[in-house]
């Protein structure tokens, strides 16, 4: 395989060789130290290998990979497979990427002494009880490798990404058809904060992440509507200039979907625009 940009001293992007040449990801201790685009591969270096799929782009994919412990992405990966002990988890690179993703920040945020209330506990034990025992024993997995366990209600959140993907699995034509509205979304972010926005950013990755699953949800008329009020308004007196854009993106949104959005989603917006308004400012 050939490198074809170095992301830090552990994680590459790299062709591999052969008729495909398909671009993947490559994760091991001392990969790219001091390797440049061009050179080979060892092999022997290669830890585990990350394949973008659903037509993710490998530069976004590789830079959210490389911002993300090794130690929570191997965490991540045997949580799915201790999973699958109570249900067919997807075997998805995407997924296992992006729950590693959510594991490193509830880790930081326990870390930080940041609590976090799930009061959609009861809606996803109803409607998905399978996701959520499967939630669960991945949580146990999570909490024994750790120092300070996460809480208990965090098993929701890992819920949420099995639902996500189990709905995301296999069909390309709805991703598609929404990359225009990505594209008027970053539109109005970039007139708010009066500069460009750079799309090849991990945050940006982050955003339409959170905007495919939104699609997803909105779809099948499950919206996040988790009765987080006081979050709410936590989240409105911190960042008012975020929240005042995250409306315009409502607006947006409930005009191509015929219908309103919920309160929590435009919360979800806020802390999505925060960072991308704030980012590369020092």
């Amino acid at each position: 395989m050939e490198i074809l940009r170095v992301f830090n001293n552990n994680v590459v992007l790299a062709r591999e060789a052969g008729g495909n040449g398909r671009e993947v990801i490559l994760t091991g201790r001392g990969l790219g130290f001091q390797a440049k685009p061009g050179q080979k591969v060892d092999p022997s270096q290669i830890v585990r290998i990350f394949v973008p799929e659903d037509g993710r782009n490998p530069d976004n994919f590789g830079a959210m990979i490389a911002s993300i412990p090794a130690e929570h992405l191997a965490l991540a990966e045997a949580a799915l497979e201790a999973g699958r002990a109570e249900l067919a988890i997807p075997n998805s690179t995407v997924l296992a990427v992006t729950l590693a993703d959510h594991l490193s920040f509830a880790i930081k945020r326990l870390h930080d002494g940041i609590e976090f209330e799930y009061p959609l506990r009861a809606e996803v034990s109803h409607l998905y009880p399978a996701e959520l025992r499967a939630a669960q024993r991945m949580l146990e997995h999570v909490n024994a490798s750790l120092d300070t366990p996460l809480d208990d209600g965090e098993a929701v959140s890992i819920a949420m990404h099995l639902v996500n993907a189990g709905f995301a699995v296999g069909d390309l034509s709805f991703t598609y058809q929404m990359t225009g509205v990505f594209s008027q979304l970053f539109e109005v972010i970039e007139q708010a904060a009066g500069r460009p926005i750079d799309r090849d950013t991990v945050n940006a990755a982050r955003f339409i992440t959170h905007l495919r699953y939104f699609f997803v949800r909105a779809a099948s008329g499950k919206q996040l509507d988790e009765g987080a009020g006081k979050l709410s308004t936590a989240i409105r007196d911190s960042y008012p200039d975020a929240y005042a854009t995250a409306i315009r993106l409502q607006s947006v949104l409930e005009l191509r979907l015929g219908e309103p959005l919920a309160e929590d989603e435009t919360t979800y917006l806020t802390l999505h625009v925060a960072r991308l308004m704030t980012e590369d400012r020092g």
